[in-house]
């Protein structure tokens, strides 16, 4: 049997060191956004269920639907950023949108919003902003240049 271990202690002179320290590069090259990644999907959550913390179900049911709906989107983006983020970081300029859909919505989804729906959904839409230009900001920065 051959011996096929590395006799130093140290592993710069290993022949597949530089290949390993590429792969190691790129594999963590995009994750620095990952720290956005879990308040996004937190947000996607609470605008989800905000209806029901809220009590507006009865008095907005298509309000509360959209929220349920686009929290769902919001939510799955947050858990695509996590799982394949070189193939989603692209899309995160899509939570910008629905951050801004999200603002207006109580006057074009709803009739006649009171007051705390109308709160409710401009902080969820300012913060959709806010997380999805970050994170798209950082994505764009970190991206590997060829």
């Amino acid at each position: 049997m051959a011996n096929v271990s590395h006799p130093r202690g140290d592993i710069t002179s290993h022949p597949d060191a530089s290949e390993m320290r590429a792969r190691y590069d790129r594999m963590l090259g995009g994750r620095d956004v990952a720290l956005v990644d879990g308040p996004v999907f937190l947000l996607g959550l609470y605008c989800a269920v905000s209806p029901w913390i809220l009590h507006y179900t009865t008095s907005q049911p298509p309000l509360a639907t959209h929220n349920l709906v686009i929290g769902i989107a919001i939510g799955l983006l947050a858990l695509g950023f996590t799982v394949t983020p070189e193939r989603m970081y692209g899309l995160s300029w899509a939570i910008c949108a629905m951050g801004t859909w999200m603002i207006i919505s109580p006057w074009i989804v709803g009739t006649s919003p009171d007051t705390g729906v109308v709160l409710n959904n401009i902080i969820m839409g300012a913060l959709a902003v806010v997380l999805g230009a970050l994170c798209a900001v950082t994505a764009t920065r970190s991206t590997p240049r060829a």
